[in-house]
């Protein structure tokens, strides 16, 4: 018969170095101390951000540069900005005449940085700027979303009952929404003890939000243990 797990502290250690790459979250969090916990997995399914080159792009001139490297698209009828697959790192770029970029499709912080570095060399010949071009580009993660699981299944009904910032209604979505306040981020849980995680600024974020919400669930008894 499942019984209800104790409460236990569940923390994990995140796997990559985002150096400098994400700013503007609490100190706090980023001085918070997590510890390993092997019945928590978390991947990164995608990171998007904005990028700011400093500089001015022609993307008719840009468009035939890229082409032969490059999956590129660009319709300035249906929308004005350059659109642009790249291939390592796999990811996609919305790339506009202001030099300023969407990058969409990472798994990491450091396939951001790779796929900006990628396009500032391509881009920097199509330049219309008359200017310097060697201003560091500015890259601000906007959101991470990832996937995971918490190693026990979940009791929706006693989560939502209990926990504030909650929202559960089972007859329209089989998830309980969860917002949490810091990091300030929102979690899908599904009673199997998936997870899904929405608006992080940085990936440790990712891993705290997790772990905030298993001690949570502990906290209220509403993580069952199946063995």
């Amino acid at each position: 018969m499942p019984k209800r797990s104790k409460k236990t502290t569940t923390e994990i250690t995140p796997t990559t170095d985002e150096s400098k790459v994400l700013t503007n979250e609490e100190e706090e969090l980023d001085e918070e101390i997590l510890e390993k916990d092997e019945n928590i997995t978390v991947t990164i399914q995608n990171v998007v951000a904005s990028v700011d080159l400093y500089f001015k792009i022609n993307l008719e001139k840009t468009a035939t540069v890229l082409m032969y490297s490059s999956e590129v698209s660009y319709i300035p009828e249906q929308f004005p900005g350059l659109v642009v697959k790249i291939k390592d790192p796999k990811t996609s770029a919305l790339v506009f005449s202001s030099g300023k970029m969407v990058i969409t499709g990472a798994k990491s912080a450091g396939e951001i940085k790779e796929a900006v570095s990628v396009l500032r060399k391509k881009l920097k010949e199509s330049s219309t700027s008359k200017g310097p071009k060697n201003k560091t580009a500015k890259i601000t993660v906007q959101n991470i979303v990832a996937s995971g699981n918490i190693g026990f299944k979940i009791d929706l009904e006693l989560a939502a009952l209990l926990l504030e910032n909650s929202m559960y209604e089972p007859e329209q979505f089989p998830g309980l929404i969860y917002r949490l306040k810091k990091p300030k981020t929102v979690l899908l849980l599904f009673q199997t003890g998936n997870v899904v995680c929405t608006g992080a600024k940085k990936e440790i974020y990712v891993y705290q939000a997790v772990k905030h919400v298993k001690d949570d669930l502990a906290s209220i008894e509403a993580l069952i243990d199946e063995e």
